[in-house]
């Protein structure tokens, strides 16, 4: 159960993840990383890998997209 919960959020997340693409919309990685960490438990507590390596993905994008458009110096 936990790991379908993860794969919903990382799945959510990852389309955010790709709307945040689009310039001026950056500020909405600031809402991907605390969801997608969230998630994240959630792939942690589960047995299998599939859900946590999907919130572990628009995590580290989240982040580097972040740090691309300077929102963490």
């Amino acid at each position: 159960m936990a790991n379908l919960l993860s794969i919903m959020i990382g799945v959510i997340a990852l389309m955010f993840t790709a709307i945040a693409f689009i310039p001026l919309l950056g500020w909405a990685n600031w809402l991907i990383i605390p969801f997608s960490v969230i998630g994240l438990i959630f792939g942690l507590v589960s047995k299998s890998n599939t859900g946590r390596n999907i919130c572990l993905l628009a995590l580290i994008v989240g982040i580097v997209r972040l740090s691309l458009g300077g929102g963490i110096i």
